[in-house]
């Protein structure tokens, strides 16, 4: 079998652990020695197996999280499609990002260059701390196994308590996938709990890790990461609040559309997403405010319920944290299925953003009201860091301008006029940002470029034709496009 085989209702053992990461670490140098067609063809056959048991997974995530059909289905197919956007960037090979420098004795430096031949390789072992909120997306089969899979890292998934019996029914289908296209024994496994996740972690065989999660638990993971006697990559996503900040324009053009906007984002998927506006900056008095007040009253949006009851206790926390301030007060909402809208000021969040800045992970959100450009400015540039920052103007002026200044400091998305959540899965896509956002600015866990996560560069110099890998030998046996002395790769 390709994974350790474990009921959904135990946890794993520390000799299961044990074993399964074995299997990971005799399995690394045969799955990154497979060929990149063979690996894109696993890639395709996880994806086939997903869609093809649609109908037994979407009602099986149902009863684990509340989610509802139309959403988990909408989810599923994106997590097949992003294995099948990584299987294309397998076969591409562009990855690799091969750079070959050819001998130069007149080399302007002052000495001769050396023939040197550059490319990324695999890291090894992965271990993935599977999401709650996205139970397809993120979790056994998302975007972090995908990726570490096409740079040809074996992956171990810890299941989110969450969704368990749906992570074994998902690794099973992986499990299937994997054998079938001959991949060695090991490329996948699969564990559940929190002991054997941090074993895993910890496992001198593992190369790096991924996670998606809480600021608390994420930090926890993290430091154990780097306190390991070898310390290794730690891709943890944390949290954001995802600050939005409307110009008196753009306020005063479309108080409606914005108003309709937010309340959609804030309520969509019951605010469980990473990238729900938690902080909307509006000018004093603007009709926003009003218009909010209004729809919640006429037209509320559904929001759903919570995935369970402790993200829900969570949930609860962290409102009453923010609630508590003496210069917070409830706007509108709060009602079982309906958003919640917090207000306060500018200069109040200034002088407490340690107590204000609080990600609510559910269907609430803090309206914060500025009394001028400069305080508005000020606002935006004492964000700390954040997956996305939304702006919302009138067209180009200075406002804008420093306003998207402000935003690209503080995080790695940047929106004009548009809402954060619904994230597209592309090639140009960047869903990291400086910390608490993420661990590692640098990278990116949605998106073909999620797969420099689990890649590290190795250069050969002067190394003869036969044993250089067959990526770098002049000939190009496997047609990967590469650059040649400084040259757009071809």
């Amino acid at each position: 079998m390709t994974e350790t085989m474990v009921d959904p209702g135990s946890d794993t053992t520390a000799d299961e652990v044990d074993s399964a990461v074995a299997a990971a670490a005799a399995a690394a140098k045969p799955w990154a020695a497979l060929a990149r067609p063979d690996r894109a063809r696993v890639l395709d056959g996880i994806a086939d197996r997903l869609d093809a048991h649609a109908a037994e997974l979407i009602p099986l995530a149902m009863r684990e999280t509340r989610l509802p059909e139309a959403r988990l289905t909408g989810e599923l197919k994106r997590t097949s499609f992003q294995l099948r956007l990584f299987a294309q960037t397998v076969r591409d090979g562009r990855f690799l990002e091969v750079r070959i420098d050819t001998a130069d004795a007149e080399w302007p430096m002052g000495a001769p260059r050396p023939d040197l031949r550059r490319m990324n390789i695999p890291l090894g072992p992965v271990v993935n701390f599977a999401a709650s909120n996205f139970p397809f997306a993120f979790s056994v089969a998302g975007g972090d196994t995908a990726s570490a899979l096409a740079a040809g890292c074996p992956v171990l998934v810890k299941a989110n308590p969450g969704h368990q019996a749906l992570s074994r029914a998902v690794g099973d289908l992986v499990a299937e996938a994997i054998a079938e296209c001959g991949a060695p024994q090991g490329t996948f496994g699969l564990i559940f709990g929190r002991e054997a996740g941090v074993r895993a972690l910890t496992h001198p065989a593992v190369a790096a890790a991924a996670f998606t999660g809480s600021t608390a638990g994420g930090r926890a993971l993290y430091d154990l990461a780097c306190a390991r006697p070898v310390p290794i990559p730690f891709y943890g996503e944390l949290g954001s609040i995802n600050p939005v900040f409307v110009t008196a324009a753009a306020a005063g053009a479309r108080a409606d559309e914005i108003a309709a906007g937010l309340l959609t984002a804030v309520s969509a998927s019951a605010g469980q997403l990473c990238t729900k506006p938690g902080l909307v900056a509006l000018p004093e008095e603007a009709p926003v405010f009003s218009a909010l007040v209004e729809l919640l009253r006429t037209r509320p949006v559904p929001t759903g319920e919570l995935l369970n009851d402790a993200i829900a206790a969570g949930f609860a926390q962290a409102v009453d944290q923010v609630r508590a301030h003496p210069a917070v007060e409830v706007l509108a909402g709060g009602a079982t299925g309906e958003a919640l809208l917090l207000a306060t000021t500018a200069r109040t969040v200034l002088a407490d953003q340690d107590g204000l800045l609080r990600e609510m992970f559910g269907p609430a959100t803090l309206l914060v009201s500025y009394q001028n450009t400069e305080e508005l400015l000020e606002l935006a540039r004492s964000m700390p860091g954040q997956l996305t920052v939304s702006v919302f103007g009138d067209g180009a002026d200075d406002t804008t301008r420093s306003l998207v200044a402000a935003a690209s400091d503080a995080a790695g998305r940047v929106l004009w006029n548009s809402w954060p959540t619904g994230l597209s899965v592309t090639y140009a896509q960047q869903h990291g940002g400086p910390y608490p956002a993420t661990t590692t600015p640098t990278t990116t866990s949605v998106g073909t470029a999620a797969i420099a996560r689990f890649l590290r560069p190795v250069v050969y110099q002067s190394v003869p034709y036969d044993l250089l890998p067959p990526e770098l030998r002049s000939d190009n046996p496997l047609s990967v496009p590469r650059s040649v002395n400084g040259a757009r790769p071809q």
